[in-house]
């Protein structure tokens, strides 16, 4: 087997997380007087980081209140993101596998990375994952590729001996930045007509088949 590392978004992908996201977040906005959102929409508004998600879910013209709903959510994420937030099926046995393979395991994720650490912490106590980043000061979020090429550089492991493995156009879009291998699965927050068109090499339908793409996966570098 060529790879030698994996490198996991987290929300949509390890974890299945929509609902205590779109909970904090509509609970912000109920709070400072705007309209909540259905649980379906937070698919479309989520993935480039909590900021960004306010940017999305505060209605035109209410900008003023972004900051301020950004504190309330970040408050009551921290108390909720363990509400219902769970691994999706099959996803333990896929990292155990790996692991077994001698693959390297991290994550990288653009929710801020105390929430990151501490869900991974969590919900998966016993992968021992090589390294896991979310959102830091300072650093780039994704598609941006410098957390990705920062985590291969910490594994030791050139970026096109990695795969890069996530849910939304922001993870494939960072997997050809980082010239890693992308693989999008179609189980979380977007659809296969976006990772397709945002250059995912192949995609998982499964657990089983997300494992098997990453033990058949070639160099990822398709540069001369």
């Amino acid at each position: 087997m060529h790879l030698r590392a994996a490198l996991f978004d987290l929300d949509g992908t390890l974890l299945d997380s929509l609902h205590d996201i779109g909970a904090a977040m509509n609970h912000a906005l109920a709070a400072h007087g705007l309209p909540v959102h259905p649980l379906e929409n937070y698919r479309h508004y989520v993935g480039n980081g909590a900021r960004v998600l306010v940017e999305r879910a505060v209605p035109a013209g209410r900008e003023n209140l972004h900051e301020a709903v950004l504190a309330t959510y970040h408050a009551f994420y921290a108390e909720h993101m363990l509400d219902t937030t769970r691994p999706f099926p099959g996803m333990r046995e896929v990292l155990a596998r790996l692991e077994g393979e001698g693959v390297k395991l991290a994550v990288v994720s653009n929710k801020p990375d105390a929430a990151t650490r501490r869900l991974v912490r969590a919900l998966l106590p016993d992968v021992r994952f090589s390294a896991v980043q979310g959102e830091r000061a300072g650093v780039p979020r994704k598609p941006d590729p410098t957390s990705a090429l920062g985590v291969a550089a910490e594994l030791g492991v050139a970026p096109g001996d990695c795969a890069f493995i996530g849910d939304t156009s922001v993870d494939m879009d960072t997997a050809r930045a980082a010239d890693m291998y992308g693989v999008g699965v179609t189980w979380g927050f977007r659809d296969e007509e976006e990772l397709l068109k945002h250059g995912a090499r192949a995609l998982a339908r499964t657990s089983d088949e997300l494992f098997q793409t990453l033990v058949g996966a070639p160099r990822a570098s398709t540069r001369p």
